[in-house]
């Protein structure tokens, strides 16, 4: 059962807050995700009551199937049914039939993935939840006594407890998948096998695709200012290390990042997992506890940190950021370079690509003449109907080799930075074509054979995994062989 590649492919594109509601939502349907304690193959009926008696207070439905040591329940095909619309899905002409097939596949991908000893990291989906939880009650007006009211929980521990469960459960159907397809390859005869089988009536689309260039400048604050900036961050080592002030409270009366309140003053560093900047975890993993570093700079700012526990491989850290304030002349000279080399290209004195090269403040595009990266695709060509908003709306009436004004933008930091933009290379919506193409085609060819791939894995799993679907599920037509007939 493909249902989950195939017909539900709009979870995947669904935006953050609503894959997080659909988190908050699968709370309801949790006792579908717990583990059958004591399996025993021979008396199937008895792992099933076993189940149940968990929830013998309150009985409101039976078990659809079992998947291996997993049960669905029969209120969790129309559970998942509003979830998915929640989501912002269109389920229309999607059967009950295709959901419970949906989630039969889920279950044995987890299932399996626990037989094969996947590890799933438990402080990373701590993590996970930890920023679920931050984004629901924001949701909730910041109220978590309204969001546990809502969800019928006791108390956050609880609720914390079963969003665990969520995200552990749907990280091993994941890398069950990807261990799955992980060294399926296609040959470049593959691909022209491919590409030729398939009608020149039903060959694909491919929308407009261009390339995108930009230069930058960013207002730079004066020497001065960083001075200040760095001298003060020193002054609040002294304070802390010689005097025994509280770190904590620097961070909480001076400190400029708003993560750090969010995570309750406190960020774990993970020595096998890369998390911040590596500037920020050089500084950190030097420290010894009780240790506060000197004041360090990255792309948000001034830094100092102090390193509050050290367990194994994991560093709990807190920190103080501030940042240099950059003054309205600053911002004001930094426009109008920016026009000045806008001039120069359009003057014809310089082309853009070796302006971008000259002047550019941006480091990752400035070596390659300003032009940016796909993050989707890691080339140079945007499909017009895939891009990013916010730069489609920047570049969406230039024509090709038009240079854009002068543009006002916040980087990531929140800072005003200024840049100019040129398109290139445009190609206007066209039928597949495998020599342009080709890497497109090869995608598509390496999915078909990870599909197939598996398809065969489920074949084979469905066989040797105990499953049982009870009910008017029987009655399914399933593209699986959930049935075993």
């Amino acid at each position: 059962m493909l249902l989950k590649t195939n017909n539900l492919k709009f979870i995947n594109n669904s935006k953050t807050i609503k894959v997080l509601f659909v988190a908050l939502l699968t709370l309801n349907v949790l006792s579908a995700q717990e583990i059958i304690e004591e399996k025993k193959e021979e008396k199937p009926v008895e792992k099933k009551d076993s189940v149940l008696s968990t929830f013998n207070a309150v009985k409101v439905d039976g078990v659809a199937s079992v998947v291996g040591d997993f049960i669905i329940l029969e209120s969790d095909v129309p559970k998942e049914r509003e979830q998915i619309i929640a989501a912002g899905g269109n389920l229309d002409g999607v059967s009950d039939c295709e959901l419970m097939g949906s989630l039969l596949e889920n279950k044995l991908y987890a299932h399996h993935a626990i037989q094969d000893s996947i590890q799933v990291s438990d402080v990373e989906i701590r993590g996970q939840v930890d920023y679920q939880v931050q984004q629901f009650l924001q949701y909730f007006g910041g109220s978590m006594d309204k969001l546990l009211k809502y969800y019928k929980k006791e108390d956050e521990q609880s609720f914390r407890d079963e969003m665990f469960e969520i995200n552990k459960n749907n990280q091993l159907a994941s890398k069950m998948q990807a261990k799955i397809v992980e060294e399926v390859e296609v040959t470049p005869e593959e691909v022209r096998e491919y590409f030729d089988k398939i009608p020149k009536d039903k060959r694909p689309t491919f929308g407009t695709e261009l390339k995108v260039s930009q230069i930058v400048a960013i207002p730079k604050a004066s020497e001065e200012e960083e001075k200040r900036i760095i001298e003060r961050l020193k002054g609040f080592k002294e304070d802390v290390m010689v005097r025994g002030a509280s770190f904590r409270s620097k961070a909480v009366l001076y400190g400029e990042d708003p993560g750090l309140k969010q995570s309750g003053y406190i960020y774990t560093l993970d020595r096998k997992k890369p998390r911040m900047v590596k500037e920020f975890r050089q500084a950190a993993f030097a420290l010894q506890e009780g240790e506060v570093s000197e004041p360090f700079k990255t792309d948000f700012g001034y830094h100092i940190v102090y390193c509050q526990k050290i367990k194994g491989q994991k560093y709990d850290i807190c920190h103080v950021l501030m940042k240099p304030k950059v003054s309205n002349s600053a911002i004001k000279e930094a426009k109008e370079r920016l026009e000045k080399v806008r001039q120069r290209i359009t003057d014809g004195e310089i082309s853009f690509a070796e302006a971008a090269k000259e002047a550019s403040d941006e480091e990752e595009t400035r070596k390659d003449g300003g032009k940016l990266i796909n993050p989707e695709t890691q080339d140079y060509n945007f499909e017009l109907t895939r891009m990013d908003t916010e730069l489609y709306s920047q570049i969406q009436n230039l024509k090709d080799n038009d240079i854009s004004l002068v543009l006002t933008e916040q980087d990531r930091s929140g800072d005003t930075k200024f840049k100019i933009l040129m398109v290139t290379d445009r190609i206007d919506e066209h039928k597949a074509d495998y020599a342009r193409d080709f890497l497109k085609i090869k995608e598509l060819a390496l999915k078909e054979k990870q599909l197939r791939a598996i398809e065969d894995w489920q074949s084979e799993k469905i066989l040797d995994t105990y499953i049982k679907v009870s009910g008017k599920y029987r009655e399914c037509d399933f593209s699986g062989n959930w049935l075993k007939k």
